[in-house]
């Protein structure tokens, strides 16, 4: 099921999209605050934004929404939603980050219509990812087939575990992974030792990536679990 994050200021379109969304089969979140935009989206990344230009908070419309997932999530569709129909408003939406842009009043079906589209090629993207032999994150290297990781020019020696561990968040980059979901994913369902297991890994893991006084790349997020993310 794929999750759709709605934000507009308009609550009726808001309850509007929620129905016929849900009744599509989607799993929808709304909101009709920027603020609470974000947190959504770095709570529990969406697997596409549906996002009004016009919002009531001060210095954080639509476009510097935008212009911040973007930033933070290279490859987060994003479809914009505006009254303004000119050229220039067009190209402000798209410059900002945007995939697709449209127009209000809507047709429902067009809505879902690119909805769709962004998600099919979305996972096209995903799949080309997956497919590939080597996964980059900053200048980190993992190479899948030779079972090597790279730091910078540097080689770095991994455990089979802390190989599929890396490899686990660098198929998932920004997303904030919790202990459950990293024991499920990197040991297996029928793992039945302590959660604490990750953290003992992980902390071996910086160790292996910051040999050189490196920047980190897997963040601790308090409460929650961890990130790949530069910061």
């Amino acid at each position: 099921m794929a999750k759709v994050l709605v934000v507009d200021d308009d609550l009726a379109i808001l309850r509007m999209l929620k129905r016929g969304l849900s009744m599509d089969g989607y799993e929808v979140e709304t909101t009709a605050n920027g603020q609470e935009a974000l947190r959504l989206v770095r709570q529990g990344k969406p697997d596409v934004v549906v996002l009004d230009v016009m919002l009531p908070d001060v210095g954080l419309d639509g476009l510097k929404i935008a212009r911040l997932l973007r930033k933070e999530y290279s490859a987060l569709p994003i479809l914009m939603l505006t009254a303004k129909d000119t050229v220039p408003d067009r190209v402000s939406g798209l410059e900002a980050g945007a995939d697709d842009y449209l127009v209000k009043p809507f047709a429902f079906d067009e809505l879902l219509a690119r909805i769709k589209a962004l998600l099919r090629r979305s996972n096209l993207k995903e799949e080309l990812a997956q497919s590939s032999d080597e996964l980059v994150f900053a200048d980190l290297i993992l190479r899948l087939k030779e079972h090597r990781a790279i730091r910078g020019n540097r080689p770095v020696d991994l455990t089979a575990r802390e190989f599929e561990l890396l490899q686990f968040f660098l198929r998932h980059p920004r997303q904030v992974l919790s202990r459950d979901s990293i024991l499920e994913n990197v040991w297996g369902l029928d793992y039945s030792g302590e959660s604490n297991v990750v953290d003992v890994h992980i902390r071996a893991l910086r160790d292996k990536l910051e040999t050189n006084n490196e920047k980190r790349l897997i963040q601790t997020i308090r409460g929650v679990g961890y990130a790949l993310r530069e910061e």
